[in-house]
């Protein structure tokens, strides 16, 4: 047996040290009061029945005695208070009703005033996530072959598209939609808008039979997608189909990115606030038919080994009796935006290559750039979710470093103490690995997101979804459970949203992992050899 490092014993005295801390500072008010508790029973113990009977007569008349005064001098004035001082103060009983009916006149009010002035709960009846047929199934033999096909002459560029796919994560069931299928590609504005509707209208269908809403019901209407942004527009589609009320409100996010899914959930959050008992109906989607890139640009061949067919709808309420029903409530929405940087602002861009062809051209800098949003991100959501104990540590580190300018390393919070689930965008192998090493999380807490990326690719603003259904579908998810989504997107941006579920959720028979969870998860190579 190898000898264990001397340093071990020393690491594990440190972890017991930090798990005691945690606890003692999590749960100061109990640590302090329960040592009392055996102090006051053995001192009330000695005290008889007799004895604690008129203790507490003699604190209750004090105590309605200061509520008189302070009645009549508010009714009377100061100079009324100090005559009525030097009269035989009344029986308990003669003032007693006058206290308790402005006791509580008070309480209703301030009960009123708190239950006015609070926001609205919003809660997430259920979602539904697009499944692609399997005829839009794309091999990682059927890529190859096409690239070799499309860029016969530049065999540099099929080379390092073959790179990046041993490399990507991604597995043999991943879908393109049919447009990209052609050798050339045919993308059309018809063949874009066949796509939409797939995705949409199936994501939509499913979910009104899950939930048994009617279109008619749905008072707010969402739809973001970033690349593909027609007009009449996606939301307009929708509306169509399924001939929803002429007072809807809808509304057509494009451009956002791969986070524009959390930017519409705040959207609908901000609207539920201003509509009483509402529906809200949020559709995530990229529409890739307009989008594939036919050039030899390296920086822009990238998204073309990565995005992935795919889009979620998810329904949500403010109605106080849909709490019951929901499998989640929103908790905390927060958007960091990194835009005023000219290096973040370009990052992702949209542009033409020298032949003229258009494209996603993604930076060398992008996973720098996507650091130091997250760390914006969760400098802000911290204060939010973390325990006192981390927040504790945080700010000592922080008062280390920039009063003391003592050389300290940041410390990073230990996030695995506010949430028990993880939801980061699955935008490629190497942006989970970096949130894995800068979160300090397991395997385990990363698993989603990898077999999302395998089984579905990058699926944009919808992969969130994905993910939340891998974690359901495992039976993982019970009540009470917080779950933190992160995403990024062009711009640049950093979101997350919280959510609490609101029941144990079992393992679902139907959602897009229904005919597979059983091979998951799955080991995946850091390089597949074609």
């Amino acid at each position: 047996m190898p000898q264990r490092s001397p340093q071990f014993p020393i690491s594990l005295k440190l972890k017991y040290v930090k798990l005691g801390y945690q606890y003692l500072v999590n749960n100061f008010l109990t640590c302090l009061l329960v040592p009392t508790m055996p102090f006051f029973l053995a001192q009330v113990i000695q005290l008889g029945p007799e004895e604690i009977f008129n203790h507490w007569n003699s604190l209750q008349h004090d105590f309605i005695k200061t509520l008189y005064s302070s009645f009549v001098s508010l009714s009377y004035g100061r100079d009324k208070v100090c005559a009525h001082s030097t009269l035989p103060i009344p029986h308990l009983w003669d003032y007693t009703g006058i206290v308790v009916l402005y006791s509580s006149f008070l309480i209703i009010f301030a009960s009123i005033l708190y239950f006015m002035s609070r926001p609205r709960g919003v809660y997430l009846i259920d979602y539904s996530c697009y499944k692609p047929p399997v005829s839009c199934r794309v091999p990682f033999s059927t890529f190859m072959e096409h690239s070799r096909l499309i860029l016969s002459s530049e065999p540099k560029s099929v080379e390092f598209q073959m790179r990046i796919l041993e490399r990507s994560g991604l597995g043999e069931e991943t879908c393109l939609p049919p447009a990209i299928h052609y050798i050339p590609p045919a993308p059309n504005m018809e063949s874009a808008r066949k796509e939409a509707e797939m995705v949409i209208f199936s994501a939509m269908d499913s979910l009104f039979k899950k939930t048994r809403v009617k279109p008619k019901d749905i008072d707010i209407l969402i739809v973001n997608c970033s690349l593909f942004s027609p007009t009449p527009s996606l939301s307009a589609m929708v509306i169509n189909k399924y001939k929803m009320r002429d007072n809807i409100k809808s509304f057509n996010l494009s451009g956002m990115g791969c986070s524009a899914g959390l930017i519409s959930i705040d959207l609908a959050r901000d609207l539920l606030q201003v509509y009483p008992k509402s529906n809200a109906v949020v559709v995530s989607t990229e529409i890739i038919t307009p989008n594939y890139y036919r050039g030899k640009d390296r920086s822009m061949l990238l998204p073309n080994c990565l995005f992935r067919m795919g889009g979620a709808a998810i329904l949500l309420s403010n109605k106080w009796a849909d709490q019951w029903r929901a499998k989640y409530k929103l908790l905390h929405v927060v958007r960091t935006h990194k835009g005023s940087d000219d290096k973040s602002y370009s990052c992702v861009f949209e542009v033409e290559d020298s032949e003229g062809k258009a494209g996603i051209s993604l930076s060398k800098d992008l996973m720098a750039i996507a650091g130091e949003a997250l760390k914006s991100n969760i400098t802000t959501i911290g204060p939010l979710v973390l325990p006192p104990s981390e927040q504790l540590l945080f700010l000592f580190s922080l008062i280390g470093r920039k009063v003391f300018n003592l050389k300290l390393k940041p410390y990073i919070p230990d996030f695995k103490q506010a949430f028990e689930h993880f939801c980061i965008h699955a935008g490629g192998r190497a942006v989970i690995d970096e949130l894995q090493k800068n979160l300090q999380l397991s395997s385990e807490h990363v698993e989603a997101s990898r077999m999302t990326l395998h089984r579905f690719g990058n699926t944009s603003s919808s992969s969130l979804w994905y993910e939340l259904s891998y974690i359901e579908a495992e039976g993982r998810i019970k009540k009470g459970d917080r779950i933190w989504q992160i995403a990024f997107g062009s711009g640049f941006k950093c979101n997350s949203a919280v959510w609490k579920c609101n029941k144990t959720i079992k393992n679902l028979s139907d959602g897009p992992w229904s005919d597979c969870i059983h091979k998951y998860p799955v080991y995946i190579p850091e390089v597949v050899k074609l």
